[in-house]
């Protein structure tokens, strides 16, 4: 078994299980790419590494991506012939690495522009990455994947609320946001819950649906069977973002996640959905 596949196959993720529904032909690019996607997710978050050991193991992937390492692991050169292959720019593999990086510092984004940087480096490129890998031409498809992308990273941020305060009080809701609601930076950090909160959470929860249905807008009929896989990641977040929601965005106290019996529901019911659609 290849590198990439192993550790997309240890990957408990929904990106993962998206692949499921994606052709054969398509499925081995995609696992390369999302096997770079957790290796520098994963040096970003390495509890147990120092910092300057993180950054330099940022910039090695920076040196693989100019060529300037004469003899790269066979992920790393799976990853060199597959931004070949499919000419992908390799600014899009920069900038997933630059968002990594930001997590290395404790953030803080003062307004939701600001946090659209880092959810379009972390989250919109690798959608902009994707499209060739699932074969989706038509020239709309990239601001589907833009939005999308921005849709699921704010979802995440969501979901992740207390577990980015354990790991390093990173806070990634925008403070003008916190204002609004006369909620303080401190109050997140002390884990206040209380209706300022909730309040809170609704209105950044409203701005991702908002993205969702803008995102579904957006999506060109002719790249509909393409982009299933993008669909799928799609109504599995929309559900997580119901769940945070029907449960008053308990996410200080607990993680949500879906059911391998709702993820294969899903596949079901989008794969329907696709076929249908295109006739």
């Amino acid at each position: 078994m290849s590198e990439a596949r192993e550790i997309t196959r240890k990957a408990k993720s929904n990106l993962a299980f998206a692949l499921l529904s994606l052709p054969k032909e398509n499925r081995e690019d995609v696992t390369v790419f999302y096997a770079f996607c957790r290796c520098i997710d994963d040096i970003a978050d390495d509890l147990g590494t120092s910092l300057a050991d993180k950054k330099s193991g940022l910039e090695h992937w920076r040196q693989v991506l100019r060529g300037e390492v004469p003899s790269p692991t066979p992920l790393e050169q799976a990853v060199l012939t597959l931004r070949e292959k499919h000419a992908i720019p390799r600014e899009h593999f920069l900038n997933l690495i630059e968002g990594c990086e930001m997590d290395l510092h404790p953030q803080r984004f003062q307004t939701w522009e600001d946090l659209q940087t880092y959810t379009h480096r972390v989250a919109s490129t690798v959608g902009l990455v994707c499209l060739p890998l699932f074969g989706a031409r038509h020239p709309d498809s990239p601001a589907y994947a833009e939005t999308l992308g921005h849709a699921l990273q704010l979802t995440n941020i969501l979901r992740d609320v207390g577990e980015d305060l354990d790991n390093g009080n990173r806070i990634y809701l925008p403070l003008a946001d916190l204002a609004r609601f006369d909620y303080h930076e401190d109050d997140l950090v002390a884990k206040v819950y209380d209706d300022r909160f909730r309040a809170l959470m609704q209105f950044q929860a409203d701005r991702a649906s908002q993205l969702y249905a803008q995102a579904l807008s957006l999506l060109p009929a002719a790249d509909r069977d393409p982009l299933l896989a993008a669909e799928i990641m799609r109504s599995l977040y929309q559900r997580l973002l119901e769940k945070m929601e029907e449960d008053g965005f308990r996410v200080f106290d607990r993680r949500y996640r879906l059911s391998k019996g709702r993820k294969i529901g899903t596949l079901f019911v989008q794969g329907l959905l696709t076929r249908f659609s295109a006739r």
